[in-house]
């Protein structure tokens, strides 16, 4: 849209070809009767992304609404603990609600009320989306219906407090695993029941055309800033800029703003607690080729073809798929992926916390634990390393304690 920063480099694939795919992952497989809403929000999406009033409201709600832009930040004691090289921190935890989520969900709401839509539905994993879509509704004075698999639900138990404060009710979605997957499952069957008077929100760069883009596009904001905030802070660009990746929505955000420049992009997915197919959620690492909830991407299978199980110990990164955008970042060596454990990020978790006095969502804490990683393998050799702190850990805290303790035992 409008907002990206004029005349970029035509290195990578920015927009999805007219059949919604980026290289060999993307496009629209859906039922029949998703096609014309779908194609609805595509025309709606083109038109008021390129529309001044749209563009300048949106500007509005995100400097006076959502706090933006949000700071980077130098974390000074951590770096010097690690080594010569030097880690900053994009602050979306301090976005409002706590995390980068707001971003396309108050874009989504606004495009909806342009729409004449009355309801905003969509799936949670970790809550973060649901309490943004929840507070966007609220916002435009919008019905608003959140799907979230049960074992998430008890698991943050602190998110669905706050969604419902914010007006939305909460739908368990029990079948399956009763996680993420279970719950767009769920969000898009109900979708299908009355596409006329409701909009779904989807709460990633995943599903199809024109999702990835749409939600990439209102991301991007991330990545503008950081990059802006990191030139007037050190005079360079970063060396290496880095994310974790579940659906992959805060890491494309950040990514875009660094596409054409001569900077390591590095996603990090979760590889839980081991290499087996179920103990992890490593889509990039470990997957191939097929189909979910309506587009094609990298896709951790059973030997049948379907979706596989997958375990996190964040609640937002246990998706069995993958934005197609980074399949195709991926495919074209532009990003590399890598992996962080369940133990890597609960250690980056209290580490972060004692150290900087920052309490990260356990899937920001993935990407925390890589540039650790990073810093400790060269430690006489600088580098700069950018990591997106895509939420904060309030909503973690519950189940940590539960299972942690307050953290004594993790150490530098």
């Amino acid at each position: 849209m409008s907002i990206v920063p004029a005349n970029p480099k035509p290195s990578t694939q920015r927009t999805p070809d007219s059949n919604g795919f980026f290289g060999n992952y993307g496009g629209i497989f859906v039922p029949p009767d998703l096609e014309a809403p779908l194609k609805e929000i595509q025309a709606a999406y083109e038109i008021l992304s390129r529309s001044h009033d749209f563009i300048e409201e949106l500007r509005r709600i995100r400097k006076h609404f959502q706090g933006r832009p949000t700071p980077t930040y130098h974390a000074a004691r951590l770096s010097k603990k690690l080594g010569s090289s030097q880690i900053y921190l994009k602050r979306e935890d301090l976005n409002h609600t706590g995390a980068h989520k707001l971003n396309h969900c108050m874009g989504e709401g606004l495009l909806a009320r342009y729409m004449g839509k009355k309801k905003l539905i969509a799936e949670t994993g970790a809550g973060q989306h649901g309490v943004a879509l929840a507070t966007a509704a609220a916002y435009f004075g919008l019905e608003c219906d959140i799907y979230m698999g049960e074992v998430d639900i008890a698991k943050q138990a602190p998110n669905v407090a706050r969604m419902e404060i914010l007006g939305a009710r909460v739908i368990p979605a029990t079948h399956g695993l009763k996680t993420l997957k279970e719950a767009v499952d769920s969000a898009l069957m109900a979708y299908v029941q009355d596409p006329v008077d409701q909009i779904y929100c989807i709460g990633s760069v995943v599903g199809p055309h024109p999702f990835p883009m749409l939600v990439r596009d209102f991301q991007h904001i991330v990545g503008i800033e950081a990059r802006e905030q990191i030139l007037e802070m050190t005079g360079n660009l970063p060396d290496i800029v880095t994310a974790c990746v579940g659906g992959g929505s805060n890491a494309m955000g950040m990514f875009a703003g660094f596409l054409d420049d001569p900077v390591e992009l590095h996603g990090v997915e979760p590889n839980g607690k081991g290499s087996k197919l179920g103990e992890h959620s490593a889509t990039m690492t470990y997957g191939k080729e097929g189909i979910i909830h309506g587009f094609r991407c990298y896709l951790l299978q059973e030997e049948n073809g379907e979706p596989g199980p997958v375990h996190s110990i964040a609640s937002g990164l246990d998706y069995p798929g993958v934005g197609p955008e980074h399949c195709h970042l991926k495919d074209t060596e532009r990003v590399k992926y890598l992996t962080a454990s369940d133990d890597d990020a609960v250690r980056a978790f209290y580490i972060l916390s004692r150290e900087e006095g920052i309490i990260p969502a356990l899937e920001s804490a993935h990407a925390v634990s890589h540039a650790m990683r990073l810093a400790r393998e060269n430690p006489d050799h600088p580098r700069t390393i950018l990591v997106n702190l895509s939420g904060r850990g309030d909503k973690d805290m519950d189940y940590m304690i539960e299972h942690y303790g307050t953290g004594a035992d993790y150490q530098l």
